[in-house]
């Protein structure tokens, strides 16, 4: 039988993308491609198509007449986006919640999966305007849903806020933002100021809000009384819409005034959310539903929840049902999406990339990484990670035990993990219980719910995993950035470029290098050091290897840590070796005797499980290091 390369290695050979060879295969351009176990064999003489293919993707640039629609980058306006881009219609979201009608709506999405659209879209939708917004959804789903639903359209006072602009140093510096945000959305409301409906108490207060005079007291009746004065005016009772409420809540834990946000948000959206007779319904939407009342963090005990003086709320997570097409993209509309741009191929790259998640009943692609996917001339790349703070990975890293290190290995693995999961967390929890941390990845987006238990009274026990390759980009930068002092970015890159070559003999020198330089820091083996060092070399290979390690029980004159990395399926074909690496703290050894034990362990090594594991999958080269040290000593073997 003729010899098989996999895609990969075609790929490195003609100077092509994988994608483009996958394609090739697909179609019968490539004689003797076959697919097996997922991976595409082509034979190894096969030669190089000359079909001018593009070598940097499978975008095609728009031939003929029609022109495509340009791409929505960072672009929230429902009616610029509806009318000049390519617009994924969500508006059967207005159908659903007027089939259910809640009075208090909080959307809880991970950043960038399109809330602040959303958001828009519902005020242009229910705002009473000069305007005939109409016309921004005669061609959209809502309007063949019937005369029901239209004759809400158009019809309400709206009171809008978003609190993105929040992020101060101090709570003074973020009160004065919020307190110029709520001026701005009063003075849109200027109007008020003459009507005939409305006291002159209440038009003596809203000039203190439009002059910034009021105080902090003051200023939390702002919902209360603007609603009450656009239902005075208009007889109808007023919509308010609050975007990124969480924004200044999160700013005041990092920040240290946790407590005074709090307190101040919870009297405002009180004051306008809970028994208001003067409104008709509300929505909020922010990354947490920051319903608990956790400690600070500090010593000071929290003043409560945000939400403690709501009990009309009506909260919709990413493990709800409801409303969970609406944030993201489904498969369907991203295959239209595709074929519009004409990059049908590129279908399953995107799922790998971007997909993976699941909010309620819902499978749902990252829409931010999608769309600059396809403005990127389909280039896959870690477009969200730039978006917003990742330090929460960082965080729980430079604070974790073995078993989160464990976790984590396992979750970078490609594996899942069983977890209980509170919605409802936020980041002061996670202070003083780390087992908290996968409910906070799960909310803001850096893990996917595969299962979930929901017979607990509250929470669920669910099975978590990292959603796909452009998460697992962000853990690998945030975990590598943390282990810094036991994995050196320079010797990162010199393995990595080592892997994407294939040079096994740079491989075999870097990784040595690397034993040298980080053993020091295993001195003297405090427990989190091994696993640690396993967590950061997953991080730096795991394109490549899966690893498995072990702590076996040794004698008492030393401890041992033993390292397996096992090359991937699609790698294995390409020759790449298995690797094991034994670490040995011996305790008040000099040279001579590291030597000694050095010679011992690596002797012993062909013995070991790994070593028969490897062998019994068909791994004919395996590297082997032994690593032997005491203090600053340290010896280092290579077979």
């Amino acid at each position: 039988m003729a010899e098989m390369i996999l895609v990969k290695q075609a790929a490195a050979r003609w100077g092509l993308t994988e994608r483009s060879i996958t394609g090739m295969c697909r179609s019968g351009k490539i004689p003797g491609a076959y697919k097996a176990k997922g991976s595409w064999y082509l034979p190894a003489d096969s030669a190089k198509p000359k079909d001018g293919r593009v070598r940097t993707g499978a975008y095609k640039k728009p031939t003929g007449p029609r022109r495509k629609l340009p791409l929505p980058v960072g672009i929230s306006d429902y009616r610029t986006v509806s009318t000049k881009y390519y617009y994924v219609d969500q508006t059967l979201l207005i159908r659903d919640f007027l089939d259910e009608r809640p009075m208090v709506s909080l959307f809880t999405r991970p950043r960038r999966f399109g809330k602040t659209l959303n958001m828009d879209m519902l005020r242009t939708f229910f705002e009473k305007t000069e305007e005939d917004t109409s016309v921004y959804f005669r061609n959209k789903a809502i309007w063949k849903q019937g005369k029901l639903y239209r004759s809400y359209q158009g019809k309400y006072p709206v009171i809008f806020v978003t609190f993105k602009d929040t992020e101060g140093r101090t709570w003074e510096e973020t009160f004065e933002k919020i307190a110029r945000i709520l001026g701005e959305e009063f003075s849109r409301h200027s109007y008020l100021l003459s009507s005939p409906n409305c006291s002159e108490t209440d038009k003596a207060y809203f000039r203190q809000v439009l002059e910034r005079t009021a105080s902090e007291p003051e200023l939390s009746a702002a919902f209360r009384i603007l609603t009450r004065m656009l239902h005075e005016h208009a007889y109808l009772a007023p919509v308010i819409i609050i975007d990124e409420y969480d924004t200044p809540i999160l700013q005041g834990y990092r920040r240290g005034f946790y407590e005074k946000v709090v307190l101040f948000l919870r009297q405002l959206f009180a004051g306008g959310l809970n028994d208001n007779m003067h409104l008709s319904f509300g929505f909020l939407a922010g990354i947490l539903r920051a319903a608990n009342s956790p400690e600070n963090g500090s010593g000071q005990g929290s003043s409560g929840s945000v939400f403690s003086g709501l009990n009309n709320l009506t909260i919709n997570s990413v493990l709800d049902d409801m409303y969970s097409d609406y944030f993201g993209f489904t498969p369907t509309q991203l295959r239209a999406m595709a074929r519009y741009y004409d990059a049908e191929d590129s279908f399953d790259e995107l799922i790998e990339w971007y997909g993976g998640y699941r909010f309620g009943r819902s499978d749902l692609l990252n829409p931010w990484s999608v769309v600059n996917y396809f403005r990127s001339h389909c280039r896959p790349g870690a477009y969200w990670h730039s978006t917003g703070n990742n330090e929460i990975i960082g965080d729980v890293i430079a604070k974790a035990d073995p078993k989160l290190y464990e976790q984590f290995h396992t979750l970078l693995g490609g594996q899942k993990l069983l977890s209980y999961i509170d919605t409802g967390i936020i980041r002061p929890q996670i202070e003083g219980d780390p087992s908290s941390v996968y409910s906070y990845l799960l909310v803001a987006g850096y893990l996917k719910a595969i299962k979930a238990d929901t017979s607990f009274t509250s929470g669920y026990m669910c099975e978590v995993a990292i959603p796909n390759k452009e998460v697992a980009s962000v853990y690998r930068g945030e975990i590598l950035e943390k282990l810094a002092p036991l994995i050196p970015r320079p010797f990162t890159v010199s393995i990595r470029e080592a892997l994407f070559s294939g040079n096994i003999t740079q491989l075999r020198k870097e990784l040595a290098n690397l034993l040298m330089h980080s053993a020091s820091a295993f001195d003297p083996a405090p427990e989190n050091v091994f696993p640690g060092f396993v967590l950061g070399l997953c991080a730096v290979t795991e394109d490549c290897f899966r690893i498995q390690s072990s702590r076996p029980e040794g004698s008492s004159r030393f401890e041992r840590f033993e390292i397996a990395l096992f090359p991937k399926e699609d790698r294995a074909e390409g020759r790449l070796p298995g690797i094991l690496i034994d670490l040995t703290a011996a305790k008040k050894a000099d040279h001579t005797n590291l030597q000694v034990l050095a010679r011992e362990e690596i002797a012993q090594m062909d013995d070991q499980p790994f070593a028969a594991q490897m062998r019994a999958e068909g791994i004919e080269t395996i590297i082997k290091y032994e690593a032997a040290f005491s203090g600053r000593r340290v010896v280092i073997l290579m077979q």
